[in-house]
């Protein structure tokens, strides 16, 4: 399996002087610690050249208590301290040649300690768990994505392209952007594997390889702010909203995963039943016990249930299947070192630092536990009636954002793998965005309701 992307000029990434040295031969002037909140948006301070050594030796604080959900203002000083492996160079440079760097860091309190509001440290925390185990887990997303147009500099809904499934120019008018992006990303050190248009217009997905489970959230947050950063520059907007049209297809994260041990893939044995190990089908197992209680950590808008309703290829249903699309795990035909799972509710609105820790949390309760998944689904679920699907016991998952905490709250292990500091803040500002959504009246209403009452 690849190891973290070396930078493309070869300087050892966890050497501090081959940084420093790097940073001066490509003219980097400023520096980003990059870091993200709760609800995974990126944050970072940036840094001019003098302070760089500062920021390697991880001297370099902010003000906590201005960040949605860290801490209160009397305990408000953190520290940002670096993972020198994640540094990198933006591929764009500013008129006078200068460019900027960026290094993605943990958040820790000034006694030294992890700081427990930190995603970053939360993933960290469950892959050492994984460790202890004997598992390290890989894990490849395909994050999906709209390009639209922007009138008078704001965000509209207006597709520039009327393309659909794989089709190219002049159809397709997004394929320019989608070179310059993949450029800018392997520029970065990605390995990116295929780009294509996706099934709705102005939908475009970009897939690059998997890797260890942190190097792939890291690699998720690097890759929507080059994607937004690319199309800004060809005056278009880039959203990772899961639904923004009514009446097409969403935008999700099929997230596929697998567990090493011992350097080799734990999901497969040949002599197994469908060539998958019981590791698998009890990681399997695991994902779907707990699917009704992450759902609102992988799918966390009010408008991310908008995407998963029946009808648009999003899965809606708690079963798995080998090649089925319906069902939530699907199980790619690959076999030997590439057999792994694919989860396919989450949508790139999610933090991945959360959303892999708890995809990878629950997976290891299903192993622990011995979580049998029953057998796979190869029916179409969608056609199903409900009678059907309830002789088989398929669960669904939730409908809006509110039944989604509601199961978060039940799910003792999912609060205990994000900790109580991340879930008490992230469940109280998801309540009031749902209490928001639901004071406000819609078109819809107006139009539905207006004229009949």
């Amino acid at each position: 399996m690849p190891s973290r992307p070396v930078p493309p000029t070869g300087v050892p990434a966890i050497d501090p002087a081959g940084i420093l040295e790097r940073a001066e031969r490509e003219k980097v002037k400023f520096l980003r610690l990059q870091f993200t909140d709760i609800l995974g948006t990126i944050k970072n301070v940036e840094i001019p050249d003098r302070q760089f050594q500062d920021a390697l030796n991880g001297e370099i604080m902010f003000d906590g208590s201005s960040i949605e959900g860290f801490v209160r203002i009397e305990e408000s000083d953190m520290y940002l301290r670096p993972d020198l492996s994640t540094f990198a160079v933006f591929p764009w440079a500013h008129p006078g040649g200068e460019k900027v760097g960026r290094m993605i860091c943990d958040i820790y309190r000034p006694d030294g300690e992890a700081f427990e509001g930190c995603p970053r440290s939360t993933l960290k925390r469950v892959i050492a768990l994984a460790a202890q185990r004997g598992y390290e887990m890989n894990a490849g997303p395909e994050a999906e994505f709209f390009l639209f147009q922007r009138r008078n500099g704001v965000p509209t809904t207006e597709t520039h392209d009327t393309g659909s499934y794989f089709d190219l120019t002049p159809v397709d008018q997004g394929e320019d952007v989608r070179r310059e992006i993949v450029l800018a990303l392997e520029a970065m050190g990605f390995h990116v594997e295929a780009a294509h248009h996706e099934v709705a217009a102005g939908q475009h997905e970009i897939d690059f390889r998997y890797d260890d489970v942190l190097t792939t959230a890291d690699n998720i947050s690097t890759f929507r702010f080059v994607v937004k950063n690319v199309a800004l520059r060809h005056d278009l907007h880039a959203t990772f909203m899961p639904k923004p049209i009514f009446g097409i297809n969403g935008s999700g994260m099929h997230t596929h995963q697998s567990l090493l041990s011992g350097g080799k893939n734990s999901f497969f044995d040949p002599e197994g039943p469908w060539q998958l190990s019981s590791t698998c089908l009890y990681y399997i197992g695991g994902l779907l016990r707990h699917a009704k209680g992450f759902c609102a950590i992988t799918n966390p808008l009010v408008n991310s249930y908008k995407r998963l309703v029946p009808g648009y290829e999003a899965p809606t249903n708690i079963a798995w299947s080998e090649r089925n699309r319906s069902p939530l795990v699907r199980v790619p035909a690959a076999r030997g070192d590439g057999t792994r799972v694919e989860l396919r509710m989450p949508d790139p609105s999610c933090n991945p630092y959360l959303a892999l820790a708890v995809m990878l949390r629950s997976g290891l309760d299903g192993i622990e536990k011995q979580v049998d998944p029953g057998p796979p689904v190869n029916k179409n679920i969608y056609t199903m009636s409900h009678r059907e699907r309830r002789h088989l016991r398929i669960d669904e998952l939730p409908s809006n954002l509110s039944e989604a905490l509601d199961e978060l709250e039940k799910d003792d292990l999912i609060r205990e793998t994000v900790g109580d500091h991340i879930f008490n803040h992230f469940v109280e500002a998801k309540r009031e965005e749902w209490f928001d959504y639901i004071r406000h009246v819609s078109p819809w209403e107006v139009d539905r309701y207006l004229g009949a009452y």
